[in-house]
């Protein structure tokens, strides 16, 4: 039976990758391995957000249908977290004799402070501790956290709800609790482990000062969606130099563990997968962080080496939940009837594609934007953006974020317009909005979104 290594970081954009050619970003270690492996270049996040990802990957299924609108955190209306009785890729591999590990950020369960003002954990704002139970989802190994944002000093809980606090950049120490659950996990069983890197998430400070050394002021080279004003801004031209760095942080990391494996004659035996939650817009734009339709929020790196494919790419559609099937598949190991995503192995394989288009989205869940739509007798989650993007167009029905704004449609060409700067606006009776409307209907339906299409 094969083994699972499953790699993610969080706020990580495809183009940030060495192999993508598209950021100057070095990333040697992680280049090579993408060169002797398969190299998916159009992998998408279905909903570019923290939580919501991290959902739809475990489980397969939708983010809404899982009833992730937003994050996990403090302060909403809905105590949003991932159900227990929901089946997750860990449990499918629990039941095929699997031990399972998780090591990183979680946030997949409600803060703590939703319930407590002062948590007996010392979870505070968004954190969570997950304790030992059916919230773990037969995971053997935790050594985790909710959501908590100090990269050098970060914290951990493991099988009880005393807080561990660290002073190392959590990649370094993430993967020295890496290899310690290889060196400790059953010898007789198949092993399977989650490790989220939280970097090169904000805030991009908190990166160790020898890193940030390898990306002096004159390396600096800007994308070309990249206001003028913010390339000529030094706050903002430090933010590049620290989110590379991070980057390149997280190439060493992973040298250590591809190392291990294959001193340990572990790699040809293991399915190992590089990749990330969503992306960072970085200035393009003029923007910072996810949240958005753009191909820097939702395209992300996607490696896999699997022995038994070896070397390709692929260029198929992949969305966030068709990573655990196309995984259960690659490791011989049927999916649960629960899952809403596509297998990709037969069309890696030289079939036919799975997905001619992704649809994505985004709800306006900040707090501060909730009771604005609830006085009105609305719900936000009809609000925000949807997204339908196929092999060559990205087109977007905005509704806005405050009650009463006007409705928008437009498309992006992104062969002939790569870094999406000449947007066309539709009218919903032009024929482009006609045919895409009709697919994101469809899309709708499936997710049971009530996103308000046809005003």
């Amino acid at each position: 039976m094969k083994n699972l290594v499953y790699v993610f970081a969080d706020q990580w954009r495809y183009h940030a990758y060495g192999f993508s050619k598209e950021d100057p970003v070095y990333t040697p270690y992680m280049d090579d391995f993408a060169a002797s492996s398969l190299f998916c270049s159009q992998a998408v996040s279905t909903y570019p957000l923290c939580s919501p990802h991290r959902a739809a990957l475990l489980t397969g299924k939708h983010p809404l249908n899982l009833g992730f609108w937003t994050n996990c955190k403090i302060g909403i209306r809905d105590h949003i977290h991932l159900e227990s009785n929901e089946t997750t890729i860990s449990d499918v591999l629990h039941e095929n004799g699997y031990y399972n590990g998780y090591i990183g950020k979680w946030h997949l369960d409600s803060s703590e402070m939703n319930f407590s003002k002062h948590p007996k954990s010392g979870a505070a704002n968004w954190d969570a501790y997950t304790p030992m139970g059916e919230r773990r989802h037969n995971i053997d190994y935790w050594y985790s956290y909710g959501a908590y944002d100090n990269h050098t000093q970060p914290h951990y809980w493991q099988d009880s709800d005393e807080m561990i606090t660290i002073d190392k950049w959590s990649p370094e120490h993430e993967t020295d609790k890496a290899i310690e659950f290889f060196e400790s996990r059953p010898k007789d069983k198949p092993f399977s482990l989650f490790i989220s890197w939280n970097p090169p998430h904000p805030p991009y400070d908190k990166v160790p000062q020898r890193l940030l050394d390898m990306y002096p002021e004159e390396s600096i080279v800007f994308r070309e969606n990249v206001p003028e004003e913010m390339k000529n801004n030094p706050e903002y031209r430090l933010k590049w130099r620290e989110y590379y760095a991070a980057i390149t942080g997280l190439d060493e990391q992973f040298k250590r563990l591809i190392d291990y494996l294959k001193e340990k004659n572990l790699y040809d035996n293991t399915i190992v997968v590089l990749s990330a939650d969503h992306g960072d817009c970085m200035g393009s734009h003029g923007l910072y962080g996810k949240n958005i339709y753009y191909e820097e929020s939702v395209r992300i790196p996607l490696v896999i080496h699997d022995s038994a494919i070896g070397k390709k790419s692929y260029d198929g559609i992949l969305t966030s939940e068709d990573h655990m099937p196309t995984i259960l598949d690659m490791m011989g190991i049927p999916c649960p009837e629960s899952v809403e995503g596509k297998s990709h192995l037969a069309a890696i394989n030289g079939g036919q594609k799975v997905r001619s288009f992704s649809e994505h989205l985004m709800i306006p869940g900040m707090p501060e934007l909730v009771n604005p739509f609830l006085e009105q007798g609305l719900d936000n989650r009809a609000f925000g953006w949807r997204a339908i993007r196929d092999e060559r167009y990205t087109y977007v029905v905005d509704n806005g974020i405050s009650p009463g704004e006007e409705q928008k449609r437009f498309i992006f060409d992104n062969i002939n317009d790569p870094y999406q700067l000449n947007g066309k606006k539709l009218d919903k009776c032009d024929e482009e909005a006609i045919k895409y409307d009709l697919l994101l209907k469809q899309e709708l339906e499936k997710s049971h979104d009530n996103f308000l299409l046809g005003r």
